[in-house]
């Protein structure tokens, strides 16, 4: 099994990861979590844990994570807008066929005001976009 263990283990946490380096070299052959480095993925921060020196390999590693992280991160961003979507037409069907004047009552408002909000962002954006091309 240890042969199959990558070198170096990434913890997710909210804004980036803990690092850690996998160590399978020892006297009982455990598998040994040594912590490396603390990363942040919003500003790109790689702080070394206590007075430990990152290896090149270990910056390359580090590096290569945050890179696909972000991507990783990017298309889970607009698959949540695309689902938002879904769920936009999913509540007008709910509103127009199921939902009870006490249901509405309950969400209208709050319906309403979130969507105004987000139809005059988006109309702001689009407007940004055309005077900008």
């Amino acid at each position: 099994m240890s042969g199959d263990l990558p070198e170096y283990y990434f913890r997710v946490r909210e804004n980036g990861a803990l690092v850690f380096r996998i160590d399978t070299e020892n006297r009982q052959r455990r598998i040994e979590m040594i912590q490396i480095a603390m990363v942040n993925i919003r500003n790109g921060e790689i702080k070394p844990q206590g007075d430990r020196e990152l290896t090149e390999a270990d910056r390359a590693a580090i590096g290569d994570w945050m890179h696909d992280r972000s991507a990783l991160l990017a298309l889970r961003d607009m698959d949540d807008i695309h689902r938002s979507i879904d769920h936009l037409n999913l509540t007008a069907q709910w509103v127009q066929s199921k939902a009870t004047d006490a249901q509405l009552d309950e969400v209208t408002d709050k319906l309403l005001l979130a969507m105004h909000d987000l139809r005059t962002v988006l109309v702001r954006k689009k407007a940004d976009r055309i005077t900008r091309d």
